[in-house]
This record gives structure tokens, sequence and C-alpha cells, in this order.
């Protein structure tokens, strides 16, 4: 599996997942442009790339924001003259009982977590759409089928991500560009560290494989998404949880 020639896009690439699945394409051969609101983290990770021998490019951008989303996608292109790959990873939780949340926590996570896939996507598919290829993987997450409580805007989102993929699927796979989702379940991340040692034990206990999954078992699928190998699959939730949900 090889990504050589390829160029790639990843929001939120500074931290967790979106890190991961950098370093992991970059391995592959591909160049990198990272995208977050954290211009610090984003240069840190871009010099890490850049120390394995990849060439990458931070763009501090805001995914909610329309022309910060279009300058991002235009300065990838303009720096490596195409782009093959998006990776649609930015996200946000802001956690609370569906009777409580407030306009401001589920307008918040929509915004991030949906509108943000849709603006990224709509930006990338011009110049795909002049090359007639192109690859776009959206992660969502185990709770968009499961449901999760307390989480009514974050589980509405990712459930949204879905469907935006299936429609996007089937929109433009007559100009050879594919678009799938990947559901990742309870990863180890910054967000999973920080839950007391007890409710982590608890969710551990209700995944077959016994143990969380790291941040580079999402990233391996998602090159495998990104790769001339999944030329034929396009529309699908591919699903990453130990076994939490089947």
């Amino acid at each position: 599996m090889t990504l050589q020639g390829k160029v790639a896009v990843v929001t939120g690439g500074s931290r967790g997942i979106g890190r991961a699945v950098a370093t992991v394409l970059a391995r592959e051969g591909a160049v990198i442009t990272l995208c977050a609101r954290d211009r610090v983290l984003l240069e840190k990770v871009a010099a890490e790339l850049e120390s394995l021998g990849a060439q990458a490019l931070a763009v501090q951008a805001d995914v909610t924001r329309a022309s910060e989303v279009e300058q991002m996608i235009g300065a990838c292109v303009e720096r490596f003259g195409q782009v093959d790959i998006l990776v649609n990873n930015a996200g946000i939780t802001r956690d609370n009982l569906l009777l409580r949340m407030k306009d401001e926590e589920w307008d918040a996570v929509l915004s991030v977590n949906l509108k943000g896939v849709f603006q990224c996507t709509r930006a990338v598919l011009r110049p795909m759409i002049k090359q007639r290829s192109g690859r776009i993987i959206n992660l969502t997450s185990v709770v968009a089928v499961m449901g999760n409580p307390g989480q009514a805007n974050y589980v509405a989102a990712k459930a949204g991500i879905i469907g935006l993929t299936k429609a996007t699927a089937r929109e433009v796979a007559s100009r050879g560009i594919t678009a799938n989702a990947v559901a990742p379940g309870f990863i180890e991340t910054d967000m999973t560290h920080a839950l007391d040692p007890e409710l982590q034990e608890q969710m551990r206990s209700q995944i077959p494989l016994g143990r969380f999954g790291r941040p580079e078992d999402v990233a391996e699928l998602v090159a495998f998404l990104a790769s001339d190998r999944a030329a034929y699959i396009t529309g699908q939730v591919i699903h990453l949880n130990g076994g939490l949900w089947m």
C-alpha cells in the first residue's frame, strides 16, 4: 500500500486521531496539509512529519468558516498542485443532557462536526472533479448508530455525517471520487484519558476485545481507504470499535 505522490488534507490534524492519520499517511508517502485552529500545535506536528522526511504544510483554519476553508484548500493546491485525499476529522464535544442542553452547545457541535465536513467537502470537490479522482474519508462515531445519553448534539452531527457521506458518494462516483465514513468506538485520546478511571473500566468492559482502540488503529484504516486498494469501496460506513457495536 503506497500513497506516493498523493496530496492529503487532514482537518483536526494537531492531536489525537488527526495527528495519527497525518503520520500514517505521511509514512505511506503522501504529502500532508494539516488544518486546525491551534497554530502552535499544528506547526509542531508539521515539524514532526518533516523530520520523518515528509512534506507538510500547516494551515490555521476554522472549518466552520467557509472563507477559511476555501483559503486552506487553495493554499494546498497552490503549494502542491493538487489535492487527492480529504480526511474530515475535526470535531468537538459539548456534552449535556438533552433537557439541559443550551442552544449554544447544540449549535457549536453541529457547526464544527457536521457543517465543517460539508464545507471542507464542497471546497475540495472542484479540484478533485477537475482531476477526475479523489478520496474523501469522514470520521463519524459508533454513537451515530448506538446513541449515547448526554450527547444528543454530538450523536446528531455524527449521524448526519453518515448521510452526507452517502449522498456525496452517489453524486461524485462518476468523476472517479469515492466517499466513505469511518466510525471509531472508544479510542485512547485526551478525551478518554480525562474520564474517571472507574468509568473507563465500565466502558472497557462493554468491548469484546477488552480494550480501547488506538489512534493508529483508525489511521491505518483511513490509509487503506485513501489507497488504490480501496478503489471499489464508496458510500460505506466502516466500524472500528472492538466489537462494541455489531
